[in-house]
C-alpha cells in the first residue's frame, strides 16, 4: 500500500465522522429523540421538558464536546459508577503513554527508518508504506539502537502510569465499599446443592444446619423456588400496571387520540381503557386461584437460598469455608447484590456448572477458528494479486487507482469491523449459558471471550499470514512464532493503520446511536407504542473495553515498527474520551456495579502487549543482525514480568476479596450508630424487592423464611396493583 491509499482512507473516515458528529448534533436536540440521546437523565429525574421550535435545532454545533469536558470525576463516578471511572481512567492511560511514544517515535524511530537504507526516496504521496517501517532498515544497522532506547522509555512510562493507576483505582475500590454501608450483599451468602431430607421442609434443614453451625451469627434465609405458573402472573401484571401508569399520565391531555395495537396497520375496536380492566379482573381471578398449597407443593423444586448474617465478617467466613465433608453439597458463594442477580442461572444445579463451562469454552475456541474464514478473506483484499486470482472479472476495474486506493486501504478494515459486530451478542450468550449467577459476572465473562477472540483473530491471525492454509502451518511451528511475528507485523502494520482509522467511525457511530434511532423509530411510527424509560441500556463494558485494549495493542506492538499508527490512535483515544464521557453522562443508566473488578483485566492485558512487542522487538532485531539489541531487550521482559508479579501481590486482591479490618470496623460503625438494626429488618425484603419479574427469564421466584413465620406468596403478588 503507498501512502496516497492511506490518505483516501483517511480522507472517506474523516468525511464519515463528521458527517456523523453533525447529524448527532443536530439530532440530539429533537424532542422527539430525547430517550435516545438522554435516556439515563430521564430515567434518573422521571420528566422531560419541552421547548419552543428554535431555527438553533437544525443547526450543528459542538455544545455537547464541552458538556462532556467540564464535568469532574466526581459527578461520572456518581452517574455511571466506578466502572466508568475506570474505563475512563484507562483512556487517560492511553493518550498519556502514547502521546509519549508518539513524541519519541515520530522524532526519533521514524528518520532511522525512513534513512535506513541508501535509495532514491520518491515524493511523499508516492512513497510505500513499507519506507516509514523497520522493514527499510538494513541488517546490521547501527540506528536499531535507536529503537531499543525508544522500547525502554515506552517500557518504563508504561510501567510508571500503570503502577500509579492501579494504586489510585485500587484507593477508589477501597473507598468504594467503606461508602456503601447499605450494601445487603455484604451480609448475604448464596446457598446452592441444598441436600433433600425426604423429611423436613427445604426451609427447616437450612434453619436447622445454620442454626447449628453458624447460630450466633445466623439470622434468616430466603428460598428461591422454580414457579413458573405464579411468575408468569406476575410478568402479566407488571406490564398491566406499566398500561395503566402510562394512561394515568395521557388522561392528563383533553384530547387523547386512540391507538392500534402491534404494527398499526390493524386493531380492534374496543377502547384501550376497557381493555386493560379486562385483563386486570383476569389477572385477580388468577391469582385468588393460586392457594398456599400450590406453592408449598413445589417446595421439593428448591433451587438455591440467600441465607442472611448479623455482621459482614460473619458472612463472608462463611462464603469462603466449605460447609460439609462433601465439596457438592451446602454450596455456598458471596451473594451478589439484589440488583445484580442473573436470576434464571441460579436453576442450574451446580453439579452442572463445569459441563457449561467446559462445553463453552470448546464452542468458543471453535468459533474463533471458524472465524478464520471472514478474515482470510479480508486479509486477500489487502494483495491485489490474490484479488485478481479470487476475481478475475474485476480485474479492469482494479486496473483505476481510485478503486485500487479505496480497495485495499478501506475496504477491508470496513468488512472486518462489520463481521465483528456478530462477536458481542454470541459471546454474551456463551457466558450466561456458563451459569453466571450475576449480571455482572456475566459481562465480565462475556469481556473475557470478546477480549481473546479479538486479539487472536484481528492481531495473530492477521499477521500470521493473508491465507488459511499458512495460518494452520504457522500454528503448527510455536517455536518459530516470535520469529514469524518479527516478519509479518512490518507488514501488517499498514492494515493496523486503516483499522484504526475504521475505529473512529465506529466510535462516531457509538455516539449516533444508530441501532436505537432506528428501533425508536420502528416502536413509535409502526408499532405505535409510547417510549419506556424502562429500556433505557447499560453501558457496554463487555464490548468496548476489549475494543479499547485492542487498539492499545496495536499501538504498544506498532509503535517502534510502524511509528505512523501513533497520531491516528491518539486522535482515536482523545476522541473515544469526549465520546463515552458524553454516553456516561447522558444515554446509559447504572443498573449494578461491577465494583472497578475490570481494571485488573485492562492492567493485564497491557502489560500483556508490552510483554509480546518486546517479544517481537527481539525477533525483529534478530532478524536485523543486532545482537546488541536483542540482547540488551531480554532484561525489559524479564522486568516487565516481575513489575507485573509486584502489581499482582501488592493490588490484585483488593479487587477479589474484601478485608477483614474493613468489615469489622464497618459492622462496629453500625452496631454504634443503631444502623444494624435497619439494615436486618431490610435484609428481609431486600432482595424480593428485585424479584424477577424484570428478568429475561422470569421463571425463579423468592420466599422470605425469618426463622419463625412464613408469608403465603399469594398476598405478596397482589401487591404490584397497589
Amino acid at each position: 500500500m503507498d501512502f496516497s491509499a492511506l490518505m483516501t482512507s483517511a480522507g472517506i473516515n474523516i468525511g464519515l465522522c463528521a458527517l456523523f458528529l453533525s447529524l448527532y448534533s443536530i439530532l440530539r436536540k429533537q424532542p422527539t429523540n430525547v430517550y435516545v440521546y438522554f435516556g439515563r437523565r430521564i430515567a434518573q429525574d422521571h420528566n422531560r421538558e419541552t421547548e419552543c421550535f428554535t431555527l438553533d435545532r437544525l443547526l450543528p454545533s459542538p455544545s455537547w464536546i464541552f458538556k462532556a469536558w467540564e464535568n469532574t470525576e466526581s459527578d461520572i463516578l456518581q452517574c455511571g459508577g466506578l466502572d466508568s471511572v475506570v474505563f475512563l481512567r484507562f483512556l487517560v492511560f492511553s493518550i498519556r503513554i502514547f502521546s509519549i511514544a508518539a513524541i519519541v517515535c515520530l522524532f526519533g524511530v521514524l528518520p532511522a527508518n525512513y534513512f535506513g537504507r541508501d535509495m532514491l526516496h520518491k515524493r511523499i504521496p508516492f512513497e510505500s508504506l513499507e519506507v516509514f517501517t523497520i522493514a527499510n532498515v538494513i541488517e546490521g544497522s547501527r540506528w536499531l539502537w535507536v529503537h531499543c532506547l525508544a522500547l525502554y522509555i515506552i517500557t518504563f512510562s508504561s510501567c510508571v502510569l500503570l503502577y500509579h493507576e492501579y494504586k489510585s483505582i485500587s484507593r477508589l475500590r477501597l473507598a468504594y465499599i467503606r461508602n456503601s454501608p447499605h450494601n445487603l450483599s455484604h451480609f448475604t451468602v448464596l446457598l446452592r446443592s441444598i441436600p433433600n431430607s425426604g423429611v423436613e421442609m427445604a426451609g427447616d434443614t437450612i434453619r436447622n444446619f445454620f442454626g447449628n453451625y453458624h447460630g450466633s451469627s445466623y439470622l434468616s434465609h430466603q428460598l428461591i423456588y422454580r414457579t413458573g405458573k405464579v411468575q408468569k402472573l406476575m410478568s402479566s401484571a407488571e406490564k398491566v400496571y406499566r398500561k395503566f401508569v402510562q394512561l394515568k399520565l395521557a388522561s392528563c391531555g383533553l384530547n387523547t387520540r386512540q391507538k392500534l395495537y402491534r404494527c398499526g396497520l390493524c386493531g380492534g375496536d374496543k377502547s384501550i381503557p376497557f381493555h386493560f380492566q379486562r385483563n386486570e379482573e383476569d389477572l385477580d381471578e388468577k391469582i385468588t386461584d393460586i392457594t398456599t398449597a400450590d406453592i408449598f407443593q413445589e417446595q421439593e423444586g428448591c433451587l438455591a437460598a440467600f441465607v442472611f448474617f448479623k455482621t459482614r465478617y460473619a458472612a463472608a467466613i462463611v462464603s469462603q469455608l466449605m460447609q460439609s465433608p462433601n465439596p457438592t453439597l451446602w454450596v455456598t458463594d458471596q451473594a451478589p447484590e439484589p440488583r445484580d442477580v442473573y436470576w434464571s442461572n441460579l436453576s442450574i444445579s451446580y453439579k452442572c456448572l463445569w459441563f457449561r463451562r467446559v462445553l463453552m469454552l470448546i464452542i468458543s475456541v471453535v468459533f474463533m477458528f471458524v472465524f478464520l474464514l471472514p478474515v482470510t478473506f479480508v486479509q486477500s483484499l489487502t494483495q491485489l494479486t490474490q484479488m485478481k486470482k479470487m476475481f478475475p472479472f474485476f480485474r479492469d476495474i482494479l486496473k483505476m487507482p481510485m478503486v485500487t486506493k479505496v480497495v485495499t486501504g478501506y475496504l477491508p478494515s470496513v468488512i472486518l469491523l462489520l463481521f465483528f459486530y456478530t462477536v458481542p451478542p454470541v459471546m454474551m450468550l456463551l457466558s450466561t449459558v456458563e451459569g453466571s449467577i450475576s449480571r455482572s459476572d456475566r459481562k465480565k465473562s462475556a469481556c473475557h471471550k470478546i477480549l481473546y477472540f479479538t486479539i487472536w483473530n484481528v492481531f495473530f491471525v492477521n499477521v500470521l499470514s493473508g491465507s488459511l492454509l499458512t495460518q494452520l502451518n504457522a500454528m503448527t511451528r510455536p517455536n518459530d512464532l516470535a520469529t514469524q511475528l518479527a516478519e509479518a507485523v512490518p507488514k501488517q502494520a499498514t492494515f493496523f493503520i486503516t483499522y484504526v482509522l475504521t475505529g473512529w467511525v465506529g466510535l462516531c457511530s457509538e455516539i449516533m446511536q444508530i441501532f436505537a434511532l432506528i428501533y425508536t423509530f420502528v416502536r413509535r411510527y409502526i408499532c405505535q407504542l409510547d417510549d419506556d424509560p424502562q429500556l433505557v441500556p447499560t453501558f457496554p463494558y463487555h464490548t468496548e473495553i476489549p475494543k479499547v485494549l485492542l487498539y492499545s495493542l496495536l499501538g504498544f506492538t506498532c509503535s517502534i515498527l510502524a511509528p505512523l499508527i501513533l497520531p491516528f490512535l491518539l486522535v482515536y483515544f482523545c476522541l473515544g474520551y469526549v465520546v463515552y464521557r458524553n454516553q456516561i453522562l447522558n444515554v446509559y443508566v447504572c443498573k449494578y456495579e461491577m465494583g472497578g473488578k475490570l481494571w485488573p483485566v485492562v492492567h493485564n492485558t497491557t502489560v500483556f502487549s508490552l510483554v509480546l512487542t518486546q517479544i517481537i522487538a527481539i525477533g525483529v532485531f534478530g532478524l536485523k543482525s543486532s545482537k546488541f539489541s536483542s540482547g540488551f531487550t531480554i532484561p525489559l521482559v524479564i522486568g516487565t514480568l516481575l513489575f507485573n508479579e509486584y502489581c499482582r501481590q501488592r493490588f490484585y486482591y483488593v479487587f477479589t476479596s474484601l478485608s477483614v479490618q474493613d468489615l469489622i470496623e464497618m459492622d462496629r460503625e453500625d452496631e454504634i450508630s443503631g444502623r444494624m438494626e435497619y439494615i436486618h429488618e431490610e435484609l428481609l425484603s431486600g432482595y424480593y424487592k428485585f424479584f424477577p419479574a424484570k428478568d429475561s427469564n422470569k421463571s425463579d421466584i423468592c420466599n422470605v423464611d425469618d426463622g419463625a413465620t412464613t408469608a403465603t406468596e399469594s398476598n405478596q403478588f397482589s401487591s404490584i396493583f397497589s
